[in-house]
């Protein structure tokens, strides 16, 4: 096997979703790489969740400890992009309310965010000799965000592969699964071990807000972003208690 086919680099926020991809890709490769981005986020707080998920995932007994077939948590990276919050004048890069615009898009959204970090992210991955990089992105379950789609990441790895003369793999593991099936994924990777350090520890609340802890993680309870994951965990939890 080509060495950088057994290699993963994981677009690694401190959020839920991509705290769920880093445990699906240790499941799966046998090196796994993160990457963070600084970009001026006005839920900055997620950086400071990163490094103690990796910890808890790196000590004997967690998904990436190299051990039982699970992968090595490798190499850290943090990139900043802080002139990309100077450009977005964004709900997330600037204090002001969330709502929608006029297109249609919640004025969270950062123009060109994903295809800058998976630019950055695939530059990095051909210097490190990784082929797979794996995001969080979803379009089952989101708000909206056209550099979230199906169609929008297809299109980047045929552009990547072609302006790198490389053979890179987007995977998107929560491309076509809401957020009650997300948490089920997390139990399904690591058991309640894991699905709970995905709720204690990621972080996702659009204010930053990580005052409270509520059963499905931190957050103000309000913005988009918890209510999307307040509505998914009560769809998993009614799932998982019919189920048992």
């Amino acid at each position: 096997m080509d060495r950088a086919d057994d290699r993963a680099l994981v677009l690694f926020s401190g959020g839920q979703d991509s705290t769920v991809c880093l445990g699906w890709a240790l499941r799966r490769f046998a090196h796994v790489e993160t990457v963070g981005f600084d970009y001026g986020q006005r839920h900055r707080v997620e950086l400071d969740c990163r490094q103690a998920i990796r910890r808890a995932l790196a000590v004997p007994g967690g998904l990436g400890d190299g051990a039982d077939g699970r992968g090595l948590l490798a190499d850290d990276h943090l990139i900043d992009l802080g002139v990309l919050g100077r450009m977005s004048e964004t709900a997330l890069t600037r204090d002001v309310a969330i709502a929608m615009e006029e297109g249609g898009l919640p004025s969270t959204f950062v123009p060109g965010r994903n295809l800058i970090f998976l630019t950055f992210a695939a530059a990095l991955a051909y210097r490190r000799g990784i082929r797979h990089i794996v995001l969080g992105v979803c379009e089952t379950d989101y708000s909206g965000y056209p550099d979230c789609r199906d169609d929008t990441i297809k299109a980047m790895q045929v552009a990547l592969n072609l302006g790198l003369e490389t053979r890179l793999v987007l995977h998107t593991p929560l491309m076509w699964i809401d957020k009650a099936a997300t948490f089920a994924l997390a139990d399904e990777i690591g058991g309640e071990a894991f699905a709970g350090l995905v709720i204690r520890e990621s972080h996702s609340c659009y204010m930053g807000d990580r005052s409270t802890l509520h059963d499905w993680g931190h957050g103000c309870g309000e913005c988009p972003a918890c209510r999307l994951r307040a509505e998914g965990f009560a769809r998993y939890r009614s799932a998982h208690r019919h189920g048992s």
